[in-house]
């Protein structure tokens, strides 16, 4: 198990790049995170969806995505509910103490998928959730060191130095734990140094001193490795690429902002949470949980004017899923779906309306331009999106026509679509960066883990794998 001092250490990273670590050495490897909370979710080739960091991590394995290696996706609609999506499907929406009072049917779904996937694989690598020290939790946990403690896990503690307090981040958390708790954790690893790692040479003595665990290593910040982007609900810094030879692409920071990983590609980004001056070659509406609830947020900060301005200004305007719904002349929601609002009216820069239904489309695509370029995309939204007989469609599936096309104005459900360089040149105008294509970035980071982690604390944690090791 990778467990952390706290959210946004680098579990998912270390754990990537671990898995990516052993799958080159032969083993037969795969990822497993009992719980996830995140709206950056994708759709797994069997049907039900999960968070895109497991996905990442099977990749890295060279494995097809499966429900069972993230069991429960928990899906934030707020500041205190989710929609809990329970081995791929959608189970309810819940509170959180309502989470809490079905403990042990989450529990017994998280050991069917476990069993499943320890039956087939060598070698789980399990991701933990937030801190392992979370003491209020610890008679729910089904995440971290419950989960660890049940089936006799070694844990791996990462912290991440470039936030500062590691000191009391490492001792402190190892401090909170039981005695059982205590003896899981194997070793501890620094993430995010930045600089020369042996000028922490007498920190991880005293780490070590004052812990008792042995250190893994230090590990330097990564900049040239990218990744997917983690399984935050909302990230406290959205990826922002600054390459002013590129256009500049303003998308706005939806509250309940989904699939953030669309823009990968996009190398001059401006996240917009309040109107600006600045007029941009293109302004995105991108993926959200709750549109009804992020347009109102738009409404509420003079965002709707704004995108209308902008539109005005001869600016290009894309609105993909949520922000494609958005972009409509209407979003109904006769079941209170994702809203108590039965129709909230839209920016009506596109001619269309939005149902929001109970049944979730969760599925992956072959998709064609109308240049006649092939590209993947996936779809996961709640909602039917009705366009006007003889409308220009922004894509075609098969013989189907997708999305809509409307002067600057264009909107569709696919997800990912702008992970194509062909596809932003042709829908925003403009040839993007490459970017570093995902296995590269897989074998750079177990090149990374490699290099800098001890081999004889590697053989500790990694016991039943010596002989693949070094």
């Amino acid at each position: 198990m990778v467990g952390g001092t706290a959210s946004h250490v680098g579990k998912s990273w270390m754990a990537t790049a671990i898995c990516r670590y052993l799958y080159r050495r032969g083993v037969l490897v795969a990822p497993f995170k009992a719980q996830n909370m995140s709206n950056n979710s994708y759709p797994c080739a069997g049907g039900g969806e999960i968070g895109r960091a497991q996905v990442a991590q099977a990749e890295a394995c060279g494995l097809e995505p499966s429900p069972d290696m993230n069991p429960i996706l928990l899906k934030p609609t707020g500041d205190r509910g989710s929609q809990v999506v329970v081995q791929g499907r959608v189970w309810r929406d819940l509170s959180a103490r309502e989470y809490y009072r079905h403990h042990d049917f989450l529990m017994g779904k998280v050991a069917e998928s476990y069993e499943r996937m320890a039956s087939q694989f060598e070698f789980l690598v399990v991701e933990g959730a937030g801190s392992i020290a979370e003491l209020n939790l610890r008679k729910t946990d089904l995440v971290n060191l419950g989960l660890a403690a049940s089936l006799d896990i070694p844990v791996l503690l990462v912290a991440d130095i470039d936030r500062g307090g590691v000191f009391a981040a490492v001792h402190g958390t190892i401090d909170l734990l039981s005695p059982r708790q205590r003896g899981l954790v194997q070793a501890f690893a620094i993430n995010r140094f930045r600089g020369d790692p042996s000028l922490f040479d007498e920190g991880v003595e005293i780490l070590e001193s004052k812990t008792g665990k042995p250190c893994l290593g230090v590990f330097p910040f990564a900049v040239d490795i990218e990744l997917d982007a983690e399984d935050s609900v909302s990230l406290e810094t959205p990826p922002v690429h600054q390459n002013d030879s590129e256009p500049a692409i303003a998308i706005l920071r939806f509250p309940r902002i989904s699939n953030l990983t669309d823009f990968r590609l996009l190398g001059n980004v401006r996240w917009i949470d309040r109107p600006t001056d600045e007029t941009f070659h293109a302004v995105i509406l991108p993926g959200s949980k709750a549109p009804a609830s992020d347009l109102a947020w738009m409404r509420s900060r003079g965002l709707d004017r704004w995108v209308v301005d902008q539109h005005a200004a001869a600016v290009r305007i894309l609105g993909i899923c949520g922000g494609y719904q958005i972009l409509g002349q209407a979003i109904e929601d006769p079941h209170g779906v994702e809203s108590d609002e039965p129709v909230s009216r839209g920016l009506g820069l596109l001619p269309v309306r939005t149902v929001l239904e109970r049944e979730k489309v969760t599925e992956r695509v072959r998709a064609q331009t109308l240049a006649g370029h092939h590209f993947d995309a996936y779809e996961i939204h709640v909602g039917r999106t009705e366009e006007p007989q003889g409308a220009s469609p922004l894509a075609w599936i098969d013989a189907r026509p997708v999305g809509i096309r409307a002067g600057r104005c264009a909107g569709c459900y696919l997800h990912g679509a702008l992970e194509d360089p062909a596809v932003v040149e042709e829908w925003l105008g403009f040839a993007p960066r490459s970017g570093q294509p995902k296995q590269d970035a897989y074998d750079a980071m177990a090149s990374w883990f490699e290099q800098h982690a001890r081999s004889d604390v590697v053989n500790r944690l990694l016991p039943a794998h010596g002989r693949y090791l070094r």
